[in-house]
Order: structure tokens, then sequence, then C-alpha cells
């Protein structure tokens, strides 16, 4: 074989069609590794173009892979195992011995400053790297291996990963002080229902987001209406809300000061459920290394709550 060949798929593509199988959409796959939909639905073309076969079939429910797509994802994974293996060996040689850690946004920016000073401490002169992804994105690198520990906010994870609750948080609806909801002091006392809820059209985080997720779920099996914006932070969802965008439901944890500080006006909700629990997530046998870091954020957890 020639050391370029033309048919040959890189592992990016590889990635990109993994990911679509293992999160059910293309938009969700994007999502998960930093890329635009529509280069993202490019390059799968690409691939199937290189590989000569159709792989994905895409339909309302989803993406769903093909006879040819269930082989290119099983020799998929292989490789891209062959890869991660080759890199940690690589590593591993050089003795570079780095702590991986990986996190969603929520987590990230409010119960990682106790943990990341707790592994300091634990581990001193142990280099460490973090990074900031949504629920899907740190889940799909745990899967290939990119990440040692990873916290996420969302509802379910993998059979295949390890799961530990280090904290737990509530989704509250919040509008800007002019809208009416927060100008109306019977919903203002006695909240709106799920039903008027899921017909509003809403300020929501990008597909892949935990927040995203526990909202889809909580509001099921109900009809929900479409977006008013759909933004890819926490601080733009809450900027947009503050200016009159509309309703947004967002983590306790993320709009505790703009509440306190009345840039935002907290509205109750019925019949709906909206607490959701914060844990870590891991591959394989729990990080030793890590497990004081892990229990002092436990401890800080149930201090918060």
């Amino acid at each position: 074989m020639p050391l370029h060949d033309a048919s040959r798929p890189d592992l990016a593509s590889l990635e990109l069609l993994v990911a679509v199988i293992d999160l059910g959409s293309v938009s969700a796959a994007a999502s998960a590794l930093g890329l635009a939909q529509p280069n993202a639905s490019r390059q799968l073309s690409r691939l199937e173009r290189r590989l000569g076969a159709r792989l994905v079939d895409r339909g309302a429910r989803g993406s769903e892979p093909t006879a040819a797509g269930r082989v290119a994802v099983e020799h998929a994974r292989r490789v891209l195992d062959a890869a991660d293996g080759l890199v940690e060996q690589v590593r591993s040689a050089a003795g570079a011995g780095r702590i991986r850690i990986l996190a969603s946004q929520t987590i990230a920016e409010h119960l990682m400053p106790t943990f990341l000073a707790a592994l300091a401490a634990d581990q001193p002169g142990v280099p460490v790297s973090f990074e900031v992804e949504n629920t899907a994105g740190v889940i799909a690198a745990l899967r290939r291996g990119r990440g040692d520990l990873g916290f996420v906010e969302g509802l379910e994870v993998p059979h295949e990963l390890t799961t530990l609750e280090v904290a737990r948080d509530r989704l509250v609806a919040v509008v800007a002080p002019r809208h009416p909801w927060a100008q109306d002091r019977d919903v203002l006392e006695h909240g709106i229902d799920a039903d008027l809820l899921a017909g509003t059209p809403l300020v929501v985080r990008e597909e892949g987001s935990g927040t995203r997720d526990v909202l889809t779920r909580a509001l099921a099996p109900r009809e929900v209406a479409a977006p008013a914006l759909e933004l890819h932070s926490n601080a733009a969802v809450r900027t947009a809300v503050a200016g009159g965008a509309g309703c947004a439901l967002l983590s306790r944890l993320v709009v505790a000061g703009d509440l306190r500080e009345g840039r935002l006006v907290e509205v109750p909700v019925r019949d709906v459920e909206l607490e959701r629990s914060l844990r870590a997530v891991w591959s394989g046998v729990r990080p030793g290394r890590l497990e004081g870091a892990l229990q002092a954020l436990i401890a800080d957890g149930a201090e918060r709550g």
C-alpha cells in the first residue's frame, strides 16, 4: 500500500463517525467535538465518499448506522483505541504522568476550584490538564481515553463508565425584571405549570449540554416549543435573558449572584422535577490518586446543599 492512500480515512473523521452513532445525531456529535454542524455533515460525507459506502441513515429521529456503517464503526473504535494507546504509551515512556480532568460548564465554573486546589495539595508537582466541555463532550472524551476523570450534569451516563455523585443541584426558571411574569404577583407567588413552560419558547443551551438534557427530560412527554435562542454557554444565556430575550432554566449555582443583585428574577415552576445530580465519571478502575480531591469536592457539595 502506498504511504499516502486517498481512500484511507483520517482519525478526526473516524472520531466523528463514532460520536454520531454514540450520541444519535450529527448535531449532537458536532457539539461534542466542537464543530459547526454543516462542517460535521461535510466531513461525514467526505468519509462516506472515501470508503465508497453510505455509513449513516439520517432521519427525523436521529442517525442510525447502515450495515456498512456498523462495520465501519466497529473498526473505527479499534483504530481510535490504538491511536490513543500510542499517545499514552509514548507519554508514559517520556514520564509525562499528567492527570487529565474534564468538566461540563456549570461544574467547571462553580465546583472545580475546590477540586483543583485539593488535587494540587494532594499531588504537588504533578502536571494537571483541565478542559471545559459540555456533558456530551466530556463523555465522548472519556470513551476515547482522553481523560482520567470527568464531571457531568446530565441524567444518564453510559453503562461502560462508572459514576459517583459529588453534589446536588436544581434548575430554576429565570426572566428579566421587566418580563411580564416578573411583574405578575400571582405568578411569583404560585408559579407557572410545566405545560405553560413547555409551550414557551425558551433561551436554551446547545444540544449535548447537561442543562439542556435535564430540561428536555423533565418536560417529557409534553410537546416542547422551539427555542427562542440556542446558545453555547451559561454566560451567554444569562446575558440574553437579562436583556429581555425570554425565559431560561439554569443551575441555581449559575444564577445565584444575578438573583441576589436583581438582574434576574426566579419564577417558580410547578409539576416538574428539576433537581439533578452532579457527578464524577471515569472509565475502568477509580483513579486512586484523585480520591482525596474527590472527597473534598463531596464535602464542599454537602455544605452548599
